[in-house]
């Protein structure tokens, strides 16, 4: 998520290997493997092509991409990609990369692409990743629409823009003035708000988000919220905007407004973003952060090591989700299970960022006997809440819905430890959710 704002940093301990390990075999046409360490370019870029030959958008795009995968090459500029399958067959992986001109990961290394999948959260296909070659930085995650608006390639290796190029020079007040956007926003905690006045849950938030604003910067300097509206008309949008203490992106920056929904992967309003001064993104959770915290008292809201399911149930779908279900536990077991849980998230959280990478597991409690954790609880078949019981479970939905449940008894420090370790050895017993 980060990457989509901070252009990839130059290191040298970050390189092609986190993706295609030494010893990773590639192939260049049906019958001729290849080492990825001998094939793939040392610079330039390489893009990672998630796609199936049953899928009607990917063999409308394969042609496209292609086109501009040899284009790109011939104009003598540094492109690979790699053909990651989700065909059902390994006949209709190879009719289907006969048909394409890069390499390809063979369609029995299973588990290798499963893994790349995951990693880069792949819900739909087509999705072109393209990566920087020299230090193993992701330019985009949306090479696809990258290159649906430059099938030429002539904006090659499509660098996303900065939040500052998406927002443009200029802001408005709530009265139409104009202001200097980099004076208004320097150094300071920017709110993206995702909102229209069509919208009644828009209409319903829009207030309350209105109050923690005025709390927070009577407070404190360093906040700002932007208004990007999804309004049907500049008159519209004017009116709506009239009655927010905040400034707003110009209604007619349509290019702005495409490129922060799309950064951001706004799929519903309203939708509150929350980005550092040094442009990274803190939360896109910011409506649940206000709902929870309507007087500011926590902001900036900074991501915590671990959190209360309801708070992060989005994750469920994203990310494996490490859950300690504590409805009826006891007060010095609910202070123990929290304190080994964010001792395992701090020690994830700090190797994940050595690789530059988001952990590959977060970390969450559930004390609310309702809610998700109630559907949770019935999905992976764990009953009713006890006193004075613990229960854990490993969601890995993005693994076509496994699960995995401790298998009972008191759970402490140790436990925790030795659930997640033997989860990533592959030592647990995977169950698929109902």
């Amino acid at each position: 998520p980060l990457r989509e704002f901070v252009r990839p940093s130059r290191t040298t301990d970050a390189t092609m290997n986190k993706f295609f390990p030494d010893g990773t075999k590639l192939l260049k046409s049906k019958n001729e493997e290849v080492s990825a360490l001998d094939v793939l370019p040392k610079e330039g870029v390489v893009g990672i092509y998630f796609s199936a030959h049953w899928c009607p958008p990917c063999r409308g795009f394969t042609p496209k991409l292609a086109e501009a995968y040899n284009a790109i090459r011939a104009a003598g500029k540094s492109l690979e990609i790699v053909f990651a399958s989700s065909d059902k067959t390994d006949e209709a992986f190879q009719e289907y990369f006969a048909e394409q001109p890069w390499l390809a990961l063979p369609y029995a290394n299973r588990a290798h692409k499963d893994r790349l999948s995951k990693k880069f959260k792949v819900s739909g296909i087509p999705m072109l990743v393209l990566i920087d070659a020299a230090t193993g930085s992701v330019i985009t995650t949306d090479g696809r629409t990258a290159l649906s608006s430059d099938p030429e390639g002539k904006e090659f290796p499509w660098t996303p823009p900065t939040l500052q190029e998406l927002l443009g020079d200029v802001l408005l007040k709530p009265d139409g003035t104009q202001v200097n956007r980099e004076e208004a926003l320097k150094d300071k905690y920017v709110g993206i708000y995702f909102s229209a006045h069509w919208c009644p849950p828009c209409k319903g938030f829009t207030p309350i988000l209105g109050e923690t604003y005025k709390k927070i910067v009577a407070k404190r300097s360093d906040f700002e919220v932007v208004f990007v509206s999804g309004d049907k008309s500049e008159a519209e949008f004017k009116s709506y905007h009239a009655g927010m203490p905040w400034l707003a992106l110009p209604f007619n920056n349509k290019k702005g407004t495409a490129g922060l929904n799309s950064a951001f992967g706004v799929s519903g309003i309203p939708t509150f973003v929350l980005v550092g001064p040094d442009g990274k993104t803190l939360t896109k959770e910011g409506r649940a952060a206000v709902g929870a915290d309507p007087d500011g008292a926590e902001f900036p809201w900074l991501p915590k090591p671990i959190n209360e399911l309801d708070m992060k149930a989005q994750e469920l779908n994203e990310t494996t989700c490490f859950i300690a279900f504590i409805e009826d536990a006891t007060t010095e077991q609910t202070a123990a299970v929290k304190a080994a849980l964010t001792a395992e998230a701090e020690e994830g959280i700090k190797a994940a960022a050595a690789e530059e990478e988001d952990p590959d597991m977060i970390f969450l409690f559930c004390s609310n006997k309702g809610g998700m954790g109630k559907q949770v609880r019935e999905l992976c078949g764990l009953g009713n809440p006890e006193e004075g019981k613990v229960q854990l479970a490993i969601v890995d939905v993005e693994d076509n819905g496994a699960y995995y449940v401790f298998g009972g008894g008191a759970v402490n420090a140790e436990v925790i430890k030795s659930f997640k370790s033997d989860f990533k050895a592959g030592n647990l017993e995977r169950k698929q959710l109902k």
